[in-house]
């Protein structure tokens, strides 16, 4: 009794000690013009050395951590969805559509083709890589847009309009891989594409349902439910219970056979029509803030140490696809409406990978080396650390060399 007292008394302090380092890190990160993230994985990795030495975390230790990591990605797809505007998205669809679908292709293809030929990873972990490349995290590249007074003009609308198709695709494209995954590794030769048809069909048609009780439930009770507990409490309560009800429609994707992450995105946009309940987005950002750091900690926490010097050469290959994939598959659509400029400012604000892609990956590793090896895995830490660093720097540049107007409205 002692010993499990003392052990969860040094976890505990563990927990409190990264709450603390990560709002450190993260003043430290904004100071420096790094994003946060980089500096929450680099603390995951100390703490994955400080415990080779130690061994203080122990295997319950790294179950609660695991738990912990999985609310910081519940918080991050919700505020994904949170942050969709879906009316206006299905208004600009026309004007998107092209430049996203060329995104996509390019990008995934190239990531699929760079895995699966040149580093020769097999079939399953070269999907994994391509639909993460899929991914953009245009929230790195937002800042440096808001800060040039660019955000709002032409080129910077359709970069926030090709993002928010850019998660919705690969939220979709990592559902469908997450269930022909065991297909693909189990199936027989013979009839597997029509396995994979079967159980694809299948994921649509319950991310055709689970979507259709979204939609009802944000048109019919979301509303109700907001104003009830603002009525009855005051903030931040009623924020409290917009997170509590995406952590349960989280729970219930899991339980359909999706991922708590899909489920936490669908969750978000639950919420993101009703004006009311996006206010509560101020007081989320304390749970985000909260949360959100254990999910890079974990990917930190998850590096194998022998695995790092070796990636440095598959890593390189691919931040060369991450980077070309999106430059290529975002610029090349946009040069034929908006001209160079706009194309290359495009194709390179896109080259950030975050939190989708992470998600994507850290999944992957769960299943087991036969989906994610841990060579591969920290070859795509390499990439969200490179392009998350060095995107808003490049960015910066191209839009002092190629000003964006606002529209003055």
């Amino acid at each position: 009794m002692i010993d499990h007292e003392m052990n969860l008394s040094l976890l505990v302090a563990v927990v409190g000690v990264i709450i603390v380092a990560s709002i450190l890190l993260k003043s430290c990160c904004r100071r420096i013009g790094i994003p946060a993230l980089v500096g929450y994985i680099g603390l995951g990795f100390l703490l994955h050395l400080a415990d080779r030495r130690f061994n203080f975390l122990l295997a319950g230790g790294r179950d609660i951590f695991y738990f912990l990591a999985q609310l910081g990605v519940i918080v991050l797809l919700f505020r994904i969805g949170l942050e969709s505007k879906i009316k206006g998205l299905i208004h600009q669809l026309r004007r998107a559509s092209l430049v996203w679908l060329g995104n996509v292709a390019v990008s995934g293809f190239l990531g699929w083709a760079a895995s699966y030929f040149v580093l020769g990873a097999g079939l399953i972990p070269s999907l994994f890589v391509g639909i993460a490349l899929t991914a953009t995290s245009v929230g790195i590249s937002v800042g440096v847009w808001r800060e040039a007074g660019a955000l709002h003009s032409p080129t910077g609308e359709l970069l926030l309009d090709i993002a928010e198709l850019d998660d919705i695709s690969s939220i979709v494209l990592m559902a469908v891989l997450f269930a022909v995954v065991p297909v693909l590794r189990y199936g027989d030769n013979g009839t597997l594409f029509s396995l994979v048809l079967q159980e694809g069909g299948i994921l649509l048609l319950k991310l055709a349902i689970f979507g259709t009780f979204c939609m009802l439930f944000s048109l019919y009770i979301e509303e109700r439910l907001t104003g009830f507990f603002r009525e009855i409490e005051q903030a931040p309560d009623p924020m409290l219970m917009v997170a509590g009800t995406g952590f349960v429609v989280a729970a219930m994707a899991g339980l359909l056979g999706f991922s708590v992450a899909i489920g936490a995105f669908f969750a978000g946009l639950v919420f993101s029509r009703d004006p009311e309940a996006v206010k509560l987005d101020a007081s989320f950002e304390a749970l985000y803030d909260l949360f959100s750091p254990f999910f890079f900690v974990g990917i930190g926490l998850n590096l194998a140490l022998g695995s790092l010097w070796s990636s440095l050469g598959l890593g390189s290959i691919l931040v060369a696809t991450a980077v070309v994939g999106k430059v290529l598959g975002t610029g090349g659509p946009a040069l034929i409406g908006m001209g160079w400029a706009g194309g290359v400012l495009l194709g390179v604000s896109m080259v950030p990978r975050a939190e989708i892609a992470m998600i994507v990956m850290q999944r992957g590793l769960q299943l087991g080396e036969w989906a994610v090896p841990p060579g591969l895995f920290a070859g795509m830490v390499m990439v969200t650390a490179i392009t998350c660093i060095f995107g808003p720097i490049v960015v910066r540049g191209l839009l002092q060399r190629w000003p964006q107007m606002e529209e003055k409205s």
